[in-house]
């Protein structure tokens, strides 16, 4: 992954690639869409985000997540994807832990529902290691109109996350699917 816009090279800030490798190791497919305004379409799910932020820059994910984000003052990265399949009807737990495969020493902080788009949304707040390195995430999954979304905070444990946290939030709440002709609400 790499800034929308921005050289390729990291070797400034080795936290933020790292929480870039998370994030691109975490999620699923995704890839292919565009972004317009806070509008994202690709060819199976319409859907629009909510704020980023200002410190927030974009970064590019080449059929690894639908959109991600990092963060430099918070040392972390924000992402969002999904995943279309009328035949696929797999419990919130489970697809949550799927995007924790890989993670060791899995301390789960707090895990419930909550109200997303209408939906109840499984929230996990998770402390794990990849790879020896401490990371803190916030999970979002939801499942709406034959669709899975998954968001995810990733940062170093600690202050990174939390001050990441009231901005991660706002994103997450701003989510909102669109409709396409023919599809149930």
């Amino acid at each position: 992954m790499r800034e929308v816009d921005q050289p390729k090279s990291r070797k400034g800030n080795p936290q933020i690639v790292g929480g870039a490798l998370v994030a691109s190791l975490v999620l699923g497919c995704g890839g292919g869409g565009e972004l317009r305004g806070t509008i994202y379409r690709d060819s199976d799910s319409l859907y629009e985000i909510g704020p980023t932020g200002s410190d927030w820059r974009r970064l590019r994910v080449d059929d690894e997540n639908d959109l991600a984000w990092e963060s430099r003052r918070h040392h972390a990265v924000m992402q969002i994807n999904s995943t279309c399949d009328p035949t696929s009807d797999v419990p919130l737990v489970s697809l949550t832990n799927h995007l924790l495969v890989g993670f060791t020493a899995r301390d789960i902080r707090d895990q419930g529902l909550v109200p997303l788009d209408g939906r109840e949304a499984l929230r996990t707040h998770v402390v794990a290691n990849l790879d020896g390195v401490p990371r803190e995430l916030m999970l979002y999954v939801l499942k709406k109109d034959d669709c899975v979304y998954d968001m995810a905070l990733i940062a170093a444990e600690g202050s990174s996350f939390s001050g990441a946290m009231a901005e991660f939030e706002s994103f997450a709440h701003g989510f909102t699917t669109i409709p396409r002709e023919g599809s149930p609400r």
